[in-house]
């Protein structure tokens, strides 16, 4: 699998975080707090659900299952002017991205190890301190095994 390389610029996200680790997995939580106040964001850009990691600049040097990081349950917006009472800002600097077009469920780990065992490693780029994030439009279809999304990864020239 070969991903498309694309330079994105700066985007802007209104959504939800939790703190959580492998092991202490809280995404199902994330995204049922989420769903209900997502109708509440008047400047959506379109349709798509963005699921967001933030890892700090170590996560993958020393990955342990009990690392934690933040995730986001959010969506893209055109402006952060108008923020609704319980949800938060996120802007996502731009720069590179390898983008891998997946399909299959979501609980399948096998797209992550050859990311960052296989292709990464074979590739002329490495990891970029930036959130990772995956795009659920709307071929996504929760753990279902024809559900499609894409998965950014940041990266930069080696």
């Amino acid at each position: 699998m070969i991903p498309r390389i694309e330079l994105m610029t700066n985007k802007s996200f209104i959504g939800i975080r939790r703190i959580m680790s492998l092991k202490e997995n809280e995404t199902h939580l994330l995204w049922k707090t989420f769903m209900p106040l997502r109708k509440e964001i008047k400047n959506v850009l379109d349709s798509n659900l963005y699921s967001i990691q933030i890892y700090g600049s170590q996560y993958f040097q020393h990955f342990n299952p009990n690392n934690q990081f933040e995730k986001w349950a959010a969506v893209e917006v055109s402006d952060l002017n108008s923020i609704p009472i319980n949800l938060e800002s996120l802007t996502i600097p731009g720069g590179m991205y390898a983008v891998f077009h997946y399909k299959g469920l979501s609980t399948d780990t096998a797209i992550f190890e050859y990311i960052f065992n296989t292709w990464l490693p074979n590739s002329e780029y490495g990891l970029d301190d930036r959130p990772y994030f995956e795009i659920l439009g709307e071929r996504y279809k929760n753990n279902a095994p024809d559900s499609e999304e894409e998965i950014w990864i940041p990266i930069k020239n080696k």
